[in-house]
């Protein structure tokens, strides 16, 4: 063990070690070898430090050791997961507590309405400068997503995902300052873990038989946050690639959530790679510009009249046209007479719901039934005096 004088530098050093970490991810790829128990022990150690940089140097082959943990669980091979799953379930334990053994919550902050963002325009609240500050300083929630996690011993059927996902779930936290190659690992492991033991399979370039690896959508969920940056950060192709196999699985299982994810990031892809990593700066948006809600033109009662005759005018001029022209379906353009207006214009929703094949055959029953009525009322009249 190295003196508490010599970590840092030797922290400092080691991410620079190319070759070594090409070597330990040969390691951690044979479930056979030899060397993968005295390295889960290793990189354990390094994670228990209170050194951040070497608890990222073991977090960058946390895919890698997900995607061999589960492989060689859906084989039903437990001698050869040991050391991996110890190494795991160790990784697990430490996030879960804070420095004085305390369980953590993870918690956000909604932010206030009052101030703009990229998703909604401030919130129309007068020019009272202290309704502004009230609603800074008291209008903030705090919403716990992870917290109160317990211990876990062993992995079961029914906590092995929830483990998964707290790890991936750490894993995303510190995902900026990972290097490459562990971002290709996480592009590499979400491919594998949604296509193996599918048709999709066969379509790859490593064919290596594998059984299908149950998977679980919030799982699916980190996969897709982790795959997102690494597209942005040097991984195109790769992220591309990966992101359509877990949309491939996710159709298959028809998880929602994977599915909404996954069909928003790929319709947001730009049409070519980014010029350059953008590191923390992963997502690049448009914020719409705050415009005033206030009218320009000011609304008087000559403006309502203007508008009123204007509607009622073209609503003159349409029943003008309707009652003396009738098109129907077949094509006939029949006229009306201005005594038969009124009386079609009764009577014309029966003509549309009906569907007449010919307006000219329906109008001289109209025109008998129009005069009846008349007849019977000039006799009406006529008795009456």
């Amino acid at each position: 063990s190295l003196p508490e004088t010599h970590i840092p530098n030797y922290a400092g050093s080691l991410h620079l070690k190319k070759s070594l970490v090409q070597a330990l991810y040969r390691v951690i790829q044979d479930p056979n070898n030899e060397l993968l128990e005295p390295v889960c022990h290793q990189l354990f150690e390094l994670y228990r430090s209170s050194d951040d940089r070497l608890r990222r140097f073991t977090l960058q082959f946390l895919p890698e050791l997900v995607w061999v943990y589960l492989r060689i669980t859906a084989s039903r091979d437990r001698q050869s997961n040991g050391c991996i799953e110890a190494l795991l379930l160790g990784i697990y334990n430490l996030e879960i507590v804070d420095k004085d053994g305390n369980s953590k919550l993870l918690s956000f902050t909604i932010p206030s309405l009052s101030k703009p963002s990229i998703y909604h325009e401030p919130s129309s609240l007068g020019s009272m400068a202290l309704t502004e500050g009230a609603l800074c300083q008291h209008d903030l929630i705090r919403v716990v997503y992870s917290g109160l996690h317990p211990q876990r011993e062993t992995f079961t059927a029914q906590n092995r995902f929830e483990v998964l996902c707290f790890l991936m779930l750490c894993y995303n936290s510190a995902v900026v300052y990972m290097p490459l190659s562990s971002y290709q690992s996480v592009c590499r492991m979400s491919s594998r873990l949604c296509v193996c033991g599918f048709p999709r399979q066969q379509q790859k370039l490593w064919r290596e038989p594998c059984n299908r690896v149950l998977l679980d959508p919030e799982f699916m969920v980190q996969m897709l946050t982790a795959v997102y940056h690494a597209i942005y950060n040097g991984e195109w192709e790769m992220g591309q690639e990966a992101l359509e196999d877990i949309l491939y699985r996710a159709q298959l299982e028809l998880y929602s959530q994977p599915l909404l994810l996954g069909n928003a990031m790929k319709n947001s892809l730009p049409e070519r790679a980014p010029d350059e990593p953008r590191g923390r700066k992963v997502l690049q948006v448009e914020v719409t510009p705050t415009i005033s809600r206030i009218s320009i033109s000011a609304i008087t009662t000559a403006s309502i009249r203007r508008h009123r005759w204007k509607r009622e005018g073209k609503t003159a001029a349409a029943l003008g046209v309707f009652m003396s022209v009738i098109v129907c379906n077949c094509g006939h353009i029949v006229s009306v007479s201005q005594c038969l207006c009124h009386s079609l214009l009764l009577i014309a929703p029966f003509l549309l719901v009906l569907s007449i094949k010919c307006v000219q055959c329906f109008l001289s029953p109209v025109k008998s039934m129009v005069c009846g009525l008349r007849e019977t009322h000039d006799k009406m009249v006529h008795f009456s005096h």
